[in-house]
């Protein structure tokens, strides 16, 4: 369909451009009606949305166009938002002419909200009307070369484009006609869908009326009673249900008597899966480490029955091993446990055991291990009464940490008692660590945030040193620029005095130092001026006073000042004028020197008889673009990325025309000021182009424009 379309296209746009009445009494005539009734009869076309008929110099002879959709469910078309293809088709085949239609596709998104309502696309076919150049009799004045091979002859002269002709077709009707086919296929699927879904209701209907007496029996099941055997009345796979499901009755009773017995177990492992779960919750509410042990030993002993807990940790600073926290005793002996300090050795003691190989202990008998165990701790645990206890380490990232210890007063641990506190190890010695390590980060918060302000304040005074040093830098410059300009005005008076023959005749000789002289003065002057802009950049003082301006006047303006500078080299200045220039916002003097500047640099750089050229184009992103181009000595390619640095040690082929070499920068920093661009292209020995921009004003200016070519000589 998409290919039906694009052939469409072709067809009705040869049949246009091949007319020899569109091409003589429409195209060449300009006859508007003729070309209207054309337009009509392609406009009629239903898949036809516009149709625009323009001459060789762009102007638009005839268009019309049926509008763009305003909804997704119609295919009806408002004259109200006209729809036409972008003029840049026609302008790229004014320059580069085809003899087989140009096809461009666009697409027009309609969005609501933050979604897209509906998508068209748009083929664009253009096609230039060719007509043979004057004197050419080999061919009518009117021909397309639709073979390639016609076109080889070195007698045929390059055909003229009299016009173009672009014709959009939109595929809204192909979608239409696809969402209609797409809806039948729909509707047709969900018939079907209820057919087969009616056709398995009726069928279902003869199952579910025996499956009715084994729900009731389910129910009773559910309900905790015991039924009734059921009785198979049929042999069909029914009966085999109900066999199977009074075997499953029967299971399902012997189950339910070993839940009973097996609940007791499982009450308790939740309990303590509930104690698990309440000491992460502990850990993970806080870091601060005594807080943590305190509340993890109190859940252990209300929770699992423990009577007495107590942690020990290792130094950090030398290896013995001190009581964190303990619970479950008399404050006397939480007190003496506090107190107490033993050595980390392999001694094949039980600290030992847990301290520095990480084996989990379980003690039956306090006195059975009396000789493996310190003397300070056992005399305190004796006084404390245990008789059995548990020991498991605390490890994390493989760092043994201290060990965690519980006995149950006069009932003898267990395994279970074992395993339960392994698993709880582990979250407390990952605790531990964490809240050290957190502890160790905000010692080092607390240095760093120390340096980061001892840091700040001498960055803050060096800053205000160097602002400061700025300050006098800029201040140097503008006075000392100041100050070198009354000494050179008297120099130049003087010298031209000389050279005048007001002090008394003067040599060849003489006149040519005289020369020199007032050449240099010259070139010391631009260099100071340049140093005062600079400084007046550099220091954010520059500020710009934005009106409407016409920039062909102001280049006018500008050629007509430097006249006389470019007569001495017989160059020759053209302002080329450009129909239709909007005005632009800026700052009327900020733009005369932007120009002065180039037209300055290339009146320098351009030998005796050159020409340099100044010429305006609008942009369609709303800026007018300048172009100051000159027959000069040109800029070597590898050096144009840093003819806009200020001070750039560019060569030039004309080194005496140099100056301070801040002209550039400073042009370029006027131009961004205006929110514009501005580049360059050259070739060595060919000459440069300058090129920058400003925005147009919002509202068209009233200053006057030039309406012809000026020359200034």
């Amino acid at each position: 369909m998409t290919n039906n379309l694009q052939q469409l296209g072709t067809v009705l746009l040869t049949s246009v451009v091949f007319n020899e009445h569109f091409q003589y009494a429409g195209l060449v005539a300009e006859d508007r009606d003729t070309l209207q009734q054309f337009i009509e009869g392609l406009v009629a076309v239903q898949d036809v949305v516009y149709v625009v008929i323009t001459r060789s110099d762009g102007t638009v002879l005839a268009q019309q166009t049926k509008g763009s959709r305003q909804s997704s469910a119609s295919l009806e078309r408002s004259v109200d938002h006209p729809l036409y293809p972008d003029s840049q088709i026609a302008k790229q085949l004014y320059q580069s002419p085809s003899t087989t239609p140009l096809m461009t596709r666009f697409s027009l998104s309609t969005r609501i909200g933050s979604r897209f309502a509906w998508e068209e696309i748009v083929y664009d076919f253009a096609m230039p009307v060719l007509r043979k150049a004057k004197g050419d009799t080999s061919l009518p004045p009117f021909s397309l070369q639709m073979e390639e091979g016609s076109t080889n002859s070195s007698s045929t002269r390059p055909a003229l484009v009299s016009g173009v002709v672009q014709i959009g077709l939109t595929d809204a009707h192909l979608k239409y006609e696809l969402a209609a086919m797409i809806r039948n296929i729909l509707v047709f699927a969900t018939f079907i869908i209820s057919a087969g879904a009616l056709g398995a209701y009726l069928l279902t209907l003869r199952i579910t009326k025996p499956l009715k007496s084994l729900a009731g029996v389910a129910q009773q099941v559910a309900e905790g009673h015991t039924p009734m055997p059921l009785t198979p009345t049929t042999h069909d796979e029914i009966g085999q249900l109900t066999s199977i499901f009074n075997l499953m009755t029967h299971s399902l009773q012997e189950r339910s008597i070993a839940i009973t017995e097996n609940l007791g177990t499982i009450k308790h492992q939740v309990g303590q899966l509930t104690t698990l779960h309440q000491v992460s919750a502990a850990i993970v509410q806080t870091l601060d480490l005594n807080q943590i042990l305190n509340t993890v030993l109190q859940l252990l002993i209300a929770n699992l029955g423990f009577t007495r807990m107590f942690l020990t940790l290792r130094h950090l600073e030398r290896d013995t091993a001190y009581v964190a926290q303990i619970a479950g005793v008399s404050p006397d002996i939480a007190e003496a446990a506090r107190h107490l300090d033993v050595p980390i050795q392999n001694d094949g003691s039980l600290q030992a055991d847990l301290l520095i190989h990480g084996k989990p202990l379980l003690i039956l008998s306090l006195e059975a291990v009396a000789d493996r165990i310190h003397t300070p701790v056992l005399e305190l645990a004796r006084r404390t009464g245990v008789t059995s206890f548990v020991a498991v380490p605390l490890q994390s990232h493989n760092q043994i940490l201290g060990y965690l210890a519980a006995d149950r007063g006069a009932q003898a641990c267990t395994d279970e008692d074992l395993h339960m506190l392994l698993t709880i190890a582990g979250h407390v010695a990952a605790a531990i660590d964490n809240a050290r390590a957190y502890s160790h980060l905000e010692e080092l918060t607390q240095h760093l945030e120390q340096r980061i302000a001892e840091r700040t304040q001498e960055l803050s005074t060096a800053n205000a040193l160097l602002q400061e040093q700025d300050r006098r830098r800029s201040l140097f410059l503008s006075v000392a620029s100041h100050e070198l300009r009354t000494p050179m005005t008297v120099i130049r008076s003087f010298a031209d005095n000389m050279r005048d023959g007001i002090a008394g005749p003067v040599s060849e000789q003489q006149l040519t130092y005289l020369t020199r002289i007032g050449h240099n003065l010259s070139r010391l002057t631009r260099i100071v001026n340049q140093l005062l802009d600079w400084s007046r950049l550099d220091s954010e003082k520059e500020m710009l006073s934005l009106t409407p301006v016409c920039v062909e006047t102001t280049a006018l303006l500008v050629a007509d000042s430097l006249r006389t500078i470019a007569a001495e080299k017989s160059v020759t200045i053209k302002i080329v004028h450009a129909d239709g220039l909007p005005a632009v916002q800026g700052d009327r003097d900020k733009l005369e020197q932007i120009l002065w500047n180039l037209i300055g640099n290339a009146i320098k750089f351009t030998p005796p008889g050159g020409r340099i050229t100044v010429d305006f184009q609008t942009t369609p992103e709303g800026f007018v673009r300048t172009c100051v181009a000159d027959t000069g000595c040109g800029i070597d390619p590898g050096h144009v990325e840093k003819l806009f640095q200020e001070f750039s040690k560019v060569l030039s082929a004309n080194p005496t025309a140099q100056g301070a070499q801040l002209g550039l920068f400073i042009t370029k920093s006027l131009v961004t000021m205006h929110r514009g661009t501005i580049w360059v292209e050259s070739t060595l020995g060919a000459g440069a182009r300058f090129y920058f921009t400003v925005p147009v004003a919002s509202s068209r200016g009233d200053s006057p424009r030039p309406s012809t070519e000026q020359n200034v000589e």
